[in-house]
């Protein structure tokens, strides 16, 4: 599952999961405190795993071979 669905499917976990904690983060005097607490929590790991996701996907450098002449390498 190496393309672009992977972050769309991802996303959509992580939003359910972030309504699912806000419908059942236990009541009481720290309500708040649970619920930004989890919910930062999903975004953060998300966020991490897409922008890991992606880096690995697209790669900035790309790998050079070294057994290939130095006048036949393309542009």
């Amino acid at each position: 599952m190496a393309n672009g669905w992977s972050l769309v499917i991802g996303l959509i976990v992580v939003v359910a999961m972030c309504l699912a904690a806000w419908f059942f983060s236990p009541k009481g005097d720290n309500l708040t405190v649970w619920r930004s607490t989890l919910i930062l929590s999903f975004i953060s790991c998300y966020l991490m795993w897409a922008i890991i996701f992606m880096s690995q996907l697209h790669p900035l450098i790309a790998p050079k071979r070294s057994d290939i002449r130095p006048g036949r390498v393309p542009n």
